[in-house]
């Protein structure tokens, strides 16, 4: 078994937000509190310790009590960025990632992704789930890539995937033993992987249906 103390958990939070206008998408508000603080405080009971990743705001992302560690390749490269900015401060055995928009995802996410990584002897765990705007408990479970469990050992993997013009989670994630984890059991939220990309995907946050 994978325990919650082997495991480090990083809030990605360093992306542009270019669909928000360009905005610090983690810093936006959802029931008055920074998105990216909804998911540090969401993770941070699944996991041992929990860093942010962020390239911008970086005294106010550090007020939330976490380490922050910025991304090592430049220009904003995505979330692999976020990965491998992670995967260099990590020290468990496993980096569990979690994007900032996202603040709804499972409260069993570590246990469960951890559970099948360990039962398939997998180098990482992916959900799959519904997502986007369809959320409904029958909707086609699609790949979930930027939650991510991965060995903190991958690191040199990822870093020449990256250096090489790589910046697809998935097609990265194909390289190694991969563990799927479906998320629609009885009970399972089919909106927990509803992510706010645009101001509006926001107020639906603030407004469900």
């Amino acid at each position: 078994m994978i325990a919650p103390t082997d495991i480090t958990g990083l809030v990605l939070a360093g992306g542009q937000g270019t669909r928000m206008g360009g905005t610090d998408k983690g810093l936006q508000l959802l029931g008055g509190m920074p998105l990216a603080l909804h998911a540090l405080r969401r993770l941070q009971p699944q996991v041992g310790n929990v860093l942010i990743n962020a390239n911008r705001n970086r005294a106010t992302y550090e007020a939330f009590g976490v380490p922050v560690c910025e991304d090592t390749v430049p220009g904003f490269a995505g979330p692999l960025a976020g990965f491998l900015a992670g995967l260099a401060q990590c020290r468990t055995p496993w980096l569990l990632t979690v994007p900032c928009d996202t603040p709804l995802f499972p409260t069993d996410l570590a246990i469960r992704l951890a559970s099948a990584a360990a039962d398939q002897d997998a180098d990482i765990a992916l959900p799959l789930a519904p997502g986007g705007d369809d959320a409904r408990a029958d909707a086609p479970l699609r790949p979930q890539p930027v939650f991510c469990l991965l060995r903190a050992s991958l690191h040199d993997s990822l870093a020449r995937y990256i250096a090489g013009g790589g910046r697809k989670v998935g097609a990265w994630a194909a390289q190694h033993r991969c563990a799927r984890v479906p998320f629609n059991q009885p009970g399972d939220d089919a909106r927990a992987f509803f992510n706010a990309n645009t101001l509006d995907e926001l107020r639906q946050l603030q407004h469900p249906a």
